[in-house]
């Protein structure tokens, strides 16, 4: 049997639920049908609102040959397969085909200009969705080929109506008796997701008992028990990144490859993934290996300029780098103590010989007297106070014991012998 949410998938522009801004009466898209033309769009809304949804209806109502690509799943080569089915589909004056991209924001550059041409001489009518904002994640050139339609999420109001509608009508709760007794939870936890709702729905007609009274206590229970309920804007989504955060500082390659594909199955957006890598190569690496916050911020880039699928590959050779590098957080433990000690002393003078004596009345009350340039003495170094008079000798950054840092703190104990205490 199907999923529930793809047997509860609207057919019509009548059964859809939401989006009557483009989908009503004498609406956009209610007039593109009546019309019998649709241009290129770009259907930009939050998860389970209906875009691959209306889509279909569209290439169904307009009786069009519809193509799909999930940008996640699919490169050029993809792209270019389907743009010559839709040449060889078009004869004389015949309509053009849909292709609809899912999330065609993850599309990188060369990618979308791909289907420039394509969409420009009318080979294809191109639909993409996007959870993201299309003015800074698809190209200008495609962007200005194209409509943009904003979908927005469902209402509560709608959410209720179809659950009653899935309980009163779907196979899944023909022979169990069910009582709809509390909603709260089940509202708060779709968030104006349909699917969403869909899924929550079919883990609560999954419970053997032949009759169920739906509370807003058992909801969360099961959706709690439930891992694969991955949810890019709840406590899951973090949850999960907090798993793939301490992996990395826990040394586990395994575990953390596990945490991050459940975020790229979830459809977690890569930068995110990321961003996450980035934090961690500065806080858990650090100066245990300086290198891993240059290939983590590479891989930003990367992920960027490649685009999917093939960035999988990128994130999960820096996400094993990581997990395999030493550790230390010695550069995130000392910047704490120096914003403590900034909050606690924040109003200690600057040492007069570290002053600038910009002008002559600043010589003449001894700015930058006794400053020696380090650069003129042996080693470039000369032993010389920085910190204000309160803070002498306070020891700040305390190099952590890999080898890497234990270099630096020989190098350290050579310069400044019993100034600090290293």
């Amino acid at each position: 049997m199907q999923p529930l949410a793809e047997r509860m998938r609207p057919k019509t522009l009548d059964d859809l639920i939401g989006q009557e801004h483009l989908t009503g009466p004498g609406q956009v898209l209610q007039l593109a049908i009546e019309n019998n033309h649709i241009p290129s769009v770009i259907l930009w809304g939050p998860p389970g609102v209906g875009k691959t949804s209306l889509a279909r209806i569209l290439a169904n109502q307009l009786n069009r040959p519809f193509h799909a690509l999930s940008a996640v799943q699919s490169g050029v080569k993809e792209v270019r397969e389907v743009l010559e089915k839709a040449r060889n589909q078009r004869f004389f004056d015949q309509a053009s085909p849909i292709l609809f991209i899912d999330e065609i924001h993850r599309f990188n550059k060369s990618q979308q200009d791909a289907l420039l041409s394509a969409v420009e001489n009318g080979t294809i009518v191109l639909i993409g969705a996007t959870t993201e904002n299309p003015s800074f994640e698809v190209n200008a050139a495609l962007l200005s080929r194209c409509q943009v339609y904003v979908l927005k999420s469902i209402s509560d109001q709608d959410l209720l109506k179809l659950s009653l509608k899935i309980i009163e009508k779907d196979p899944l709760f023909k022979h169990k008796k069910i009582e709809l007794r509390e909603t709260s939870a089940l509202i708060q936890l779709a968030n104006g997701d349909a699917r969403k709702l869909c899924n929550i729905l079919e883990l609560v007609a999954s419970a053997k008992e032949e009759s169920i009274i739906i509370i807003d206590e058992l909801v969360y229970k099961l959706v709690q028990e439930n891992p694969a309920m991955y949810d890019k804007g709840g406590e899951m989504h973090y949850d999960i990144a907090s798993a793939f955060i301490k992996s990395i500082r826990g040394s586990d390659p395994n575990a953390t490859l596990y945490w991050m594909a459940r975020m790229i199955d979830g459809g977690e957006d890569p930068k995110f993934i990321v961003r996450r890598m980035i934090i961690s190569a500065a806080e858990d690496i650090g100066l245990a290996n300086p290198n891993a916050l240059l290939l983590a911020t590479s891989c930003l880039q990367a992920v960027q300029m490649i685009g999917w699928p093939e960035s999988r590959i990128i994130l999960s050779e820096t996400a094993i780098y990581l997990a395999c590098s030493a550790k230390s957080n010695s550069a995130y433990m000392a910047i704490e103590e120096a914003l403590h000690l900034a909050k606690e002393h924040g109003n200690q003078p600057v040492p007069l010989h570290l002053r600038n004596a910009v002008t002559g009345l600043m010589k003449k009350m001894d700015y930058g007297k006794n400053y020696q340039y380090a650069h003129q003495f042996k080693n470039h170094f000369v032993e010389m106070e920085f910190l204000p008079d309160e803070l002498k000798g306070t020891t700040i950054y305390n190099p952590a014991e890999n080898s890497n840092e234990e270099k630096i703190r020989n190098t350290l104990n050579l310069l400044w012998k019993d100034h600090y205490n290293y």
